[in-house]
């Protein structure tokens, strides 16, 4: 066909593959914002939503709408998720890049400390902590898990080198954890990282490998001596109760004999005014009955008597008073 009567058909070509790729356009314009004004935020996260760059809002969890083409950005935080970071030491499987240095050396280096007493020591401790505002977190500072390793470990130093080795090592602990929690907190807000502190637990705290063996020496003698006092204190607390028991009862003895013997002397002071009182009366009488009852009371207590006549001058047979041998011979 001649070039006349083709040029209709191609400008009606034209105009068809202009007006699909039109549509084409528009349907990939629709998808891409579809796709990009659509999100979901994790359970343990929050999605921070950056308009234009700026921050506009906080959203929680679940399937959520933004403006599209990139006018929204949203950076989803973990605020629900416990992190850890670990000094002198890694835990091999760690998510959390910032938990430990990488290098064995960093890590050495971590550890090396000064306590108060000048004495050096190698303390290993970890840090649990989770992120409580997340415009503070990714607004404030710039890289703050790096900044709160490096705070902890200004903070650590500087709560050890307060203290001596001793009390670093052992007696010290929980109340370093503590001092350090609070003082890490307290630059944690002045900074206003965005962060909350929720344990400061101590590790491995021990003296340099040079001179570890002498210093178990030292705290397995510390230890026995420990022990020492504690069985001393036992004994003790065993012997003092035990004393003062034998102590009361020989009081209390005491006490009672006193009574006894002021109660008998009060008895016979009163028999003796009554009897003063009836020997006045009759005074023979009295007299009488006291030799015949003390002779009742004594006579029984000599056993076998034997009576003479004082001008007896030849033998005779003896004459039994005795009661039982009286019976015999009448037998």
């Amino acid at each position: 066909m001649p070039d006349d009567q083709l040029r209709p058909l191609r400008e009606v070509l034209s105009k068809i593959n202009f007006g699909i790729a039109k549509l084409a356009a528009a349907a990939l314009a629709v998808a891409v914002g579809i796709g990009t004004s659509i999100y979901a935020v994790p359970t343990e996260s929050v999605g921070v939503v950056l308009r234009f760059g700026r921050y506009h809002s906080t959203v929680e969890p679940g399937l959520r709408f933004k403006l599209p083409f990139l006018i929204d950005r949203v950076q989803k935080v973990p605020v629900r998720r416990q992190l850890k970071q670990e000094f002198g030491f890694g835990t091999a499987g760690a998510t959390n890049p910032n938990q430990y240095s990488g290098s064995a050396r960093v890590q050495e280096d971590e550890k090396s400390m000064v306590s108060g007493d000048l004495n050096a020591a190698l303390v290993e401790w970890v840090v649990q902590y989770h992120i409580e505002d997340a415009p503070e977190y990714l607004f404030n500072v710039r890289n703050p898990d790096e900044t709160l390793r490096d705070a902890s470990e200004s903070v650590m130093r500087e709560v050890v080198g307060d203290r001596t080795v001793d009390e670093v090592i052992t007696i010290g602990r929980q109340e370093i954890e503590v001092v350090v929690q609070q003082k890490l907190q307290a630059l944690i807000d002045k900074y206003e990282m965005g962060l909350q502190v929720d344990l400061i637990q101590l590790k491995n705290v021990n003296p340099p490998v040079p001179v570890q063996a002498s210093f178990n020496e030292v705290n397995e003698a510390q230890q026995e001596r420990e022990q020492q006092i504690n069985v001393a204190w036992g004994q003790y607390n065993r012997a003092v109760p035990q004393a003062k028991g034998v102590a009361d009862q020989r009081v209390s003895e005491a006490e009672g004999y006193a009574t006894q013997r002021v109660n008998e002397a009060e008895g016979d002071a009163a028999r003796f005014s009554a009897v003063l009182a009836e020997y006045l009366k009759a005074p023979e009488v009295t007299r009488r009955r006291l030799y015949l009852e003390a002779m009742r009371e004594t006579l029984p207590a000599i056993g076998r008597k034997i009576v003479l006549d004082e001008e007896a001058r030849q033998i005779l047979p003896f004459l039994q008073i005795d009661p039982d041998a009286r019976k015999g011979g009448a037998r």
